[in-house]
């Protein structure tokens, strides 16, 4: 017994050891062998690492109105599990199908949905895709209904938020084309989204930190925080004012020609920063998938290619003008001609013998065809052609910019056409904007850009986009005289066909075009692309603007009779929005009256929304700036009721605050720069007299003052001080009486009116063989 009692004593004894023996060979192999292993795997257990989003960059306009920012979103999810178990399956399904505006059917297969083989019920479904980054309102709509399962079924959870952000575009279609959009999945589509994704991208932080089993954080832990890096914000060049200017008019056109599409670009064209660029058809990037047609979404201004017509006489008259060969005195015959066995006509009409700048204010193609075919000839003719850009793209900075290029001109009917811009000439409105804008400025090609500067949220530091010069394409002096020609073609109420684009008090140069478009086989006798292009003050230019029509509605529409008015009523806003004077304009007609001018009451805004007070301006064509970040107008100035002058604006006060940002004065009188800055609380020094022209901030403590430098009217228009003496441009200064008074056809051009010009005809070769010029 004694013998059998120490056998199992030293047997068990033996267990034991084995076991601890055992148990620390495990643990030397777990600590010591296996350590690098088994700590990985704790810290994963301990350790939680949180990604914290970065913002995508904000973009603005040039005053830092908001266009396109991050937003809150919210994503729809069901709990099918939860749903079944309380028998609630057919009151979800009803109601959320009804806020979401989702199919009932396939709502129903979300809130029923089952794991495969049989696995039960799934605990989450997110309702795809119309529960997926849903907006506020709808959210609020969601949330209670959650509240109403809540209060009968104790079951709030049946339905789940999940919090994430979606891009958001306040102003919905304004400006769509340039802005581009984001979709639901976070990719850039389209414009500035595109052009500029990396700067607008940030990069993502994360935060490390330990927690126990229920995710809460222990005490003690040790935290590694590295912060996100937010995407740049853009603020651009465009006007949100000018931009709603431009499309307010488009849609009063739109409504009345019914065109397959309209296109308008309005530039600086000292900087070619572009202050406003729409199209139409449009969409609303905020809804971009109801967006009944792909067409929507094409940006006619830098894809579409299309044959000019005479908007492209611009190109050979500056280059006659540098080449010392336009004389505006000299006549020549209009009248059919042939030109490499085709026939070239002025619209079907024999004007008989006239001045070269006749021809140019009635848009004479005979006149361009001696201009570019005599006098150039194709080699020199060509050469201005590239010099002026076209062929190639601009580079501004969107995406899929189009630009076709142009064939040699080779055959005598090319070089014909091409003077006159038809044929082998293919352009792209941008590149229109570009060449008009060579002219008001100087004779420089610049570079359209879109962006005014990129700013980084992160450090605070600014980049700020300057104007790129590609090359001088003609002198100052050919600017100036090619300019003032221009001038006439709208000046002149009798005969100038851009007449319909002359705004009283301005002096405005431009060019008309109306192109028939080519259909593959022939030039359609229906089927026209009708422009306008020009600039104003032409002493001073601020604005270079296309209006571009492709297929109006109706018998006998051109660029005079659509596209000029459209130009004009732009222009006019934008110029007295901007305060600047007007001035004593000869028409060249002298039963021509000045209009009155009329004084508007300044209606009332105070306790109005900021945004509320904004269309209200807006649509009345009042120019306005907003003072402070707050949402309500506190205070106004001029004060309701009060008369204002043509080209004032209102300045509406939003909050109380002494660090509130000075607005830009410039072009305001002494009298409204004193009350706006009285309204803000800052001091004022004076220097000059008239109206304000520069500005500079002061700060001497916590006053702030303000240094204001004024110039008289004129100085302030034309840069010229008041003692010097008056500038004429002679060689333009034309006389009524130069043109022939039994003129036929006083109405715009038509420039492809007759199937048998050579225009309309094919070219001696196949290499010669007209394009397609229809809009996308």
């Amino acid at each position: 017994m004694v013998k059998r009692i120490k056998m199992r004593t030293l047997l068990i004894g033996g267990c034991i050891t084995l076991f601890f023996l055992v148990l620390v060979i495990r643990i030397f192999f777990i600590q010591i062998v296996n350590k690098d292993f088994w700590t990985e795997e704790a810290s994963g257990l301990i350790e939680r690492e949180q990604t914290i989003k970065a913002s995508r960059g904000s973009i603005t306009d040039r005053n830092g109105n908001v266009l396109a920012t991050d937003a809150p979103a919210y994503t729809v999810s069901v709990n099918p599990l939860l749903i079944n178990e309380l028998g609630i399956e057919d009151e979800v399904t009803s109601r959320l199908s009804s806020i979401l505006g989702k199919n009932e059917s396939e709502m129903r297969a979300i809130v029923t949905a089952k794991k495969p083989d049989n696995g039960g019920f799934y605990a989450q479904r997110e309702v795809r895709s119309e529960g997926y980054k849903i907006g506020p309102d709808l959210q609020a709509k969601v949330n209670e209904f959650r509240e109403e399962l809540q209060e009968k079924y104790k079951a709030r959870n049946a339905i789940v938020m999940t919090q994430e952000s979606k891009r958001y575009y306040p102003e919905e279609t304004l400006a769509s084309h340039l802005l581009g959009y984001m979709n639901r999945d976070g990719k850039a589509v389209n414009g500035l989204e595109v052009s500029y994704d990396d700067v607008l991208t940030g990069t993502d932080g994360h935060l490390n930190y330990q927690k126990d089993a229920k995710g809460i954080k222990l005490p003690g832990s040790e935290d590694t925080y590295l912060p996100p890096k937010n995407g740049k914000t853009l603020k651009l060049t465009i006007d949100d004012t000018i931009q709603y200017y431009i499309e307010d008019a488009m849609k009063e056109a739109v409504a009345k020609y019914n065109p397959l599409s309209m296109t308008v670009i309005a530039a600086d064209p000292n900087t070619m920063e572009i202050l406003g660029m729409a199209n139409w058809p449009t969409f609303n990037p905020n809804t971009y998938g109801e967006t009944p047609d792909q067409k929507n979404f094409i940006n006619h201004a830098t894809q579409s290619i299309y044959e000019p017509g005479s908007t492209f006489k611009i190109v050979t008259l500056a280059g006659a003008v540098e080449e010392k060969l336009f004389d505006p005195n000299a006549t020549f015959e209009s009248k059919r001609v042939y030109i490499g066995g085709y026939p070239i006509s002025d619209n079907g009409h024999a004007y008989g013998w006239i001045s070269y700048l006749e021809g140019v204010k009635r848009s004479s193609n005979i006149a361009f065809v001696n201009l570019g075919y005599n006098m150039l000839g194709g080699d020199r003719l060509r050469h201005y052609i590239d010099q002026f850009g076209f062929g190639k793209k601009t580079g501004i900075d969107l995406p899929s910019e189009s630009a076709s290029p142009i064939k040699p001109l080779v055959y005598k009917s090319e070089i014909a056409t091409a003077a006159y811009g038809h044929g082998l000439v293919q352009v792209t409105p941008i590149q229109q904007v570009a060449a008009i804008s060579a002219i008001a400025n100087g004779g420089k090609l610049l570079t359209p850009h879109l962006v005014k500067e990129i700013i980084n949220p992160n450090d605070g530091t600014t980049e700020v986009i300057k104007p790129k010069e590609v090359r001088q394409v003609i002198s100052k002096e050919s600017s100036k005289l090619v300019s003032g020609y221009l001038e006439q073609v709208v000046a002149d109420q009798t005969i100038g066909t851009g007449r319909n684009a002359y705004i009283e008090g301005y002096r405005v140069a431009g060019k008309t075009g109306t192109a028939r478009k080519w259909d593959g086989k022939e030039y359609s006798k229906s089927k026209d692309v009708v422009s306008f292009i020009g600039f104003a003050p032409v002493n001073n230019p601020k604005i270079a603007m296309l209006v571009l029509i492709d297929q109006p509605s109706g018998a006998n529409i051109g660029g005079g009779t659509a596209a000029a008015p459209v130009f004009k009523k732009i222009v006019s806003q934008t110029l007295q929005y901007w305060g600047i004077p007007k001035e004593t304009v000869s028409t060249g007609n002298s039963k021509t009256k000045a209009a009155p001018v009329i004084q508007s009451k300044a209606p009332d805004l105070i306790g109005k929304t900021a945004k509320q007070a904004r269309s209200q301006l807006l649509n009345a064509g009042i120019a306005y700036e907003t003072l402070g970040q707050g949402e309500n107008v506190i205070r106004q100035y001029p004060a309701a009721g009060s008369l204002m002058n043509p080209g004032q604006r209102i300045y509406l006060l939003t909050e109380e605050s002494s660090k509130m940002k000075i607005p830009d004065l410039k072009g305001s009188s002494l009298r409204d720069a004193l009350e706006v800055l009285s309204l803000i609380k800052v001091g004022v020094t004076v220097k000059g007299e008239g109206f304000v022209v520069k500005q500079t901030e002061q700060v001497s403590g916590e006053q702030r003052t303000v240094q204001l430098v004024l110039q008289t009217a004129k100085a302030a228009v034309t840069g010229i001080a008041d003692d010097a003496p008056d500038s004429s441009d002679a060689a333009v200064d034309k006389n009524a009486e130069d043109s022939k008074s039994d003129a036929t056809g006083q109405g715009e051009e038509v420039d492809q009116s007759n199937q048998n010009d050579a225009s309309s005809s094919e070219t001696e070769s196949s290499e010669g063989k007209q394009v397609d010029s229809s809009l996308p």
